[in-house]
């Protein structure tokens, strides 16, 4: 009996990774290859024109790092990018899915209005937003109405960043609304129609029952919208040309692996940059996370 036991248990095993077996292969191929790859590359010289060949050279790429200025003016630019846009776009994204919770007429087609521009193409919405922010574009026409001042959005190098801040919290914060909406529904009501009856105004319902019930949820968002605003790159990419100006103002972390990799070829000096990026990004969220813990 113990042994007909102990070979239903194995063929139970056996099936479970059997089941698990193709989505292991294909995260291997496709993750953990290209990740390995990508830290061997980091130690290596790569040449890849005429015969491909690796030379190893140990830290120099990492060190070379430290003294190129373009890293810096990218990490600079990438991190005033995060630390604008991810608190803003968080704000403004729960301050939406509270109003398209309330009991709104219509809120249903404000719901598909809202969350428009997160299904338009990336690369649309920023040629939109070049033709917006021309000279004599939307943007300038309006601030022209109302006797305010107008702006070289896409020449100055103290606003060509912003620019992009602006059309990418536009454009981000109605993808966390949506998940912030489904949380606030999950919340039961009775919660706050007990909190009334003790006599909690809106304000104290809100600070003692829906922010702390949705921490789980900023957290998540937080935490993607650090990740995605580390990796901006078509933007910056589409709005200088490939060049990250006017005076490397557009210029991040990732626009500047690609133009090692792709304009210069270096692709061991790249992949190091593209580690280090990994490592900040890291950091970043577990920093993060210890902020989150209860």
């Amino acid at each position: 009996m113990k042994k007909v036991f102990q070979k239903a248990k194995l063929q139970e095993i056996l099936s479970g990774y059997l089941f698990v077996f193709p989505a292991l292969v294909t995260l291997g191929i496709f993750l953990i290859l290209p990740i390995l790859y990508l830290v061997f590359l980091s130690f290596n010289k790569v040449r890849i024109l005429g015969e491909l060949s690796y030379r190893f050279v140990a830290w120099k790429n990492f060190t070379r790092i430290l003294e190129d200025e373009r890293v810096w003016i990218a990490l600079t630019n990438t991190f005033e990018y995060v630390i604008i846009v991810v608190p803003i776009q968080t704000i403004l994204a729960l301050l939406l899915a509270i109003i398209l919770n309330a009991k709104l007429l219509g809120k249903n087609w404000f719901r598909v209005i809202f969350f428009l521009p997160t299904v338009t193409s990336s690369a649309v919405l920023t040629l939109i937003f070049i033709l917006i922010y021309n000279s004599n574009g939307l943007l300038n026409n309006l601030l022209a109405l109302f006797r305010l001042q107008t702006y070289n959005w896409l020449g100055d190098p103290n606003v060509a960043l912003k620019a992009i801040m602006i059309m990418n919290i536009w454009s981000t914060a109605p993808f966390f609304m949506v998940i912030y909406l489904a949380a606030l529904q999950d919340i039961p009501t009775e919660l706050y129609e007990a909190a009334k009856i003790d006599g909690a105004n809106e304000c104290d319902r809100f600070f003692t029952i829906t922010l702390p019930l949705l921490k789980p949820v900023t957290f998540f968002v937080i935490i993607m919208g650090i990740i995605g605003t580390f990796q901006l790159f078509d933007q910056s990419y589409i709005f200088s040309n490939g060049s990250g100006g006017p005076n490397n103002s557009t210029l991040t972390i990732v626009l500047l692996i690609y133009q090692y990799a792709f304009n210069s070829l270096d692709i061991g000096y790249s992949a190091a940059l593209a580690f280090i990026l990994a490592g900040i990004i890291l950091l970043v969220t577990l920093i993060q996370r210890c902020f989150f813990q209860d």
